[in-house]
């Protein structure tokens, strides 16, 4: 199976994939965005042992946090066949399901906190200090747990809907007050670390808010209504627990690997793991802006899907895959010419400034390695597909840990580095080993 073999991209095609796009991109950015921004706020501080417990404690909040990202993921899958498939009342459905879960998981995050923290971090190399501001960091940002997983249970939602306006909206309201808030919390209130969190806080409680108010206008226009039948209909609860558990097994795969890459920086000093704590920013940011392309494509394959259109998946498939690769090319250009710049921009220190610049070739590769690993990620997910993703992620973390070992011991932080990279590519390379199977779903010849 090649990509050579389907139809060429129309400007129509990309137009469409285009319109969906742009409001992901920018919304998606404002994510890496803020993260910079309180990267910066605690960068600029004159101890790198603040920069060191903001990313093991992100570490630990992401790590929970993501680990339900199948509610973002199996939503959108789930909304956008229903929506294809012109299911209004299965459409409300999904979303009333999501909201539930995301309410029951947030509050057990909170419960849960103060283990979650200790636990975690014992697994985890660093300093006593870093981890004592990792510890308070994640205490204060875990209270935001329910209003961040019904953030992006709803931004899953109107991605499934196609309505990508929307979820710019509100990404911006929760990342920009966030990026506002840290900057005058640790700046003017003095609050360092748990200014950054406490800021994250407030940013998801307000985007939470104006998201709801946002979901109240689509219902609206849908139509449809909700039934206590069809939310309690024992045969789509359980397609909705198959998903969402094998994106969470796919998930906490993945999360292992950022854990592995920051747990091995730690063991190297505080300088290594602030310094790779700045070049992740650029990961973070390029993965962000690609994906944009890929859940354009999740939204435009789960449609296609839901109405047995093979035309559609096809073009939907190139055309987000096309504009994806220009946008992968352009980060990694952008890197090489600007990356000195932006290192200067995270950090003030002299020491953490020179190991960023000296590893920056890692940051400039990642970007077009790791966009097939993203677009076939959309692709999946809109097919939902997840048995595939859960498995071929396990085998692609197997074979990072197993390269990554070696690799470090022989070569230190480039080890690293090397190693990250090479998950990337064994992440595309497993997906696409099952992607014939995706195409078939549409209905037609293979």
């Amino acid at each position: 199976m090649s990509f050579a073999r389907f139809p060429s991209v129309r400007r129509a095609d990309l137009a469409r994939v285009w319109s969906l796009a742009w409001p992901l991109i920018l919304s998606n950015l404002t994510v890496p965005l803020v993260g910079a921004v309180s990267t910066g706020a605690i960068g600029h501080l004159d101890d790198p042992a603040y920069l060191g417990g903001v990313a093991l404690g992100t570490l630990v909040f992401n790590y929970v946090y993501w680990a339900f990202g199948f509610l973002r993921m199996g939503t959108t899958g789930l909304a956008s066949q229903a929506f294809g498939a012109e299911a209004a009342d299965e459409v409300r459905a999904v979303l009333a399901r999501a909201l539930v879960l995301a309410t029951l998981f947030g509050t057990l995050i909170i419960a849960l906190r103060g283990p979650i923290a200790a636990g975690a971090l014992s697994l985890l190399d660093g300093s006593t200090v870093v981890q004592d501001h990792a510890r308070d960091y994640f205490g204060i940002r875990a209270l935001a747990a329910p209003f961040a997983l019904a953030n992006i249970a709803l931004l899953g939602w109107f991605l499934g809907l196609q309505n990508t306006r929307y979820g710019l909206i509100q990404q911006v309201v929760i990342n920009g007050l966030n990026a506002l808030l840290s900057v005058w919390l640790v700046y003017g209130v003095g609050l360092d670390v748990e200014g950054v969190a406490w800021a994250a806080v407030i940013g998801q409680v307000a985007g939470l808010a104006v998201g709801l108010v946002l979901a109240h206008r689509m219902l609206r226009r849908i139509g449809g209504r909700f039934e206590q039948r069809r939310l309690l209909d024992l045969a789509r609860v359980k397609a909705m627990i198959v998903v969402n558990r094998d994106i969470f097994i796919r998930t906490v795969c993945v999360l292992t690997g950022t854990a592995f890459l920051m747990d091995r920086s730690a063991a190297l000093g505080e300088v290594t793991l602030a310094a790779n704590a700045v070049l992740m920013v650029f990961q973070t940011l390029s993965a962000y802006a690609m994906d944009g392309f890929a859940q354009a494509t999740e939204a435009v394959v789960g449609k296609a899907i839901g109405g047995r259109d093979r035309r559609r998946f096809d073009t939907a498939v190139r055309a987000g895959t096309l504009c994806a690769v220009l946008v992968a090319v352009l980060m990694a250009a952008l890197y090489a010419l600007f990356g000195g710049l932006i290192i200067d921009l995270l950090t003030g220190i002299d020491s953490v400034r020179a190991m960023a610049n000296d590893h920056l070739i890692w940051a400039v590769l990642l970007p077009v390695v790791s966009i097939w690993a993203f677009q076939l990620d959309g692709i999946f997910i809109g097919a939902t597909r997840t048995a595939e993703m859960r498995n071929a992620m396990i085998v692609s973390l197997i074979a990072f840990v197993g390269a990554g070992l070696p690799l470090i011991h022989l070569f230190g932080n480039d080890g690293i580095w090397a190693a990250y990279v090479a998950f990337m590519g064994a992440r595309a390379v497993t997906l696409y080993l099952y992607y014939p199977r995706i195409r078939a779903l549409a209905g037609g010849g293979s």
